[in-house]
């Protein structure tokens, strides 16, 4: 079997540089030339990875990407979580050889698990299967230096590059709050590197990603469990920072949630 054929190998390529801390200078084997190639890949490391699934991150494809593929939008799992400090930022490890980024986003809380098979989900069917909004911070990091440049088929191989979530305060009657139109901003060191809003950044705006995660873990068989996270897309954008540096973002003057990058040390 080749290593385009053997996702596990691929994958412990990519494990073995998240544990050693390690940057990677291109992508580990053969690129993929589908999702479905890709997700296989990210299947075989959640299995080898044998930590816990606190949640997922939902992310973008746009343009000719999302032509080719039939979708705009990526998933992969998230197994650090931290609670926002009110006081002080909270640290979070990233990849100082490879490639990291804060994003700020709208945390949805699984409330119940959705219907085994099914693969269409209204928007009204996705909201009642949520049952907390949060405020937070998705840490996009990965060994892999290039992930963002090289696009969708290496940001679902490496576990979404994702490395963690920061779980700030919860929106009181999100229902009602239209939290989707509130106006968001990232600063990184005390300057504004973007702003944005739910509703127009993405697609269905943060319920749209839970109608893809849903329909797409129905697809995978992977059983979506209460409690688990969707971090819902970087309403501003990705912006990339390094270790020593602090990312904070503002959601409509009525929250602030702020984390210190970290370099990620060997496991």
């Amino acid at each position: 079997m080749s290593l385009a054929d053997d996702p596990s190998r691929i994958a412990s390529r990519f494990l073995d540089a998240r544990r050693a801390a390690a940057g990677l200078d291109a992508y580990p084997g053969p690129y993929p030339e589908s999702l479905e190639a890709a997700y296989a890949i990210q299947d075989a490391a959640i299995a080898a990875w044998g930590r816990p699934v606190v949640g997922w991150k939902v992310g973008r494809l746009t343009g000719e990407l999302a032509e080719r593929f039939g979708t705009d939008r990526l998933a992969g799992p998230i197994f650090r979580k931290r609670s926002a400090n009110p006081v002080a930022p909270v640290e979070m490890p990233v990849f100082d050889k490879g490639f990291a980024a804060g994003e700020a986003e709208f945390l949805l809380r699984i409330g119940a698990t959705p219907p085994a098979g099914k693969t269409d989900f209204s928007p009204e069917e996705a909201t009642d299967l949520i049952d907390a909004v949060h405020v937070g911070i998705e840490i996009a990091s990965s060994p892999l230096g290039t992930i963002n440049e090289l696009g969708a088929i290496a940001v679902i191989s490496d576990f979404g590059n994702n490395n963690g979530l920061v779980i700030g305060p919860e929106i009181e009657n999100w229902r009602e709050s239209g939290f989707e139109r509130w106006e968001v901003t990232t600063l990184i060191d005390g300057e504004v590197v973007g702003t944005g809003r739910a509703a127009t950044s993405f697609p269905g705006g943060a319920i749209g990603a839970a109608r893809f995660l849903f329909a797409l873990m129905a697809r995978r068989g992977i059983r979506l469990e209460p409690g688990q996270w969707i971090s819902s897309g970087a309403v501003t954008g990705v912006h990339p920072a390094r270790p020593g540096q602090t990312v904070e973002t503002l959601f409509d003057d009525r929250f602030s949630v702020a984390c210190r990058f970290v370099a990620a040390s060997p496991i």
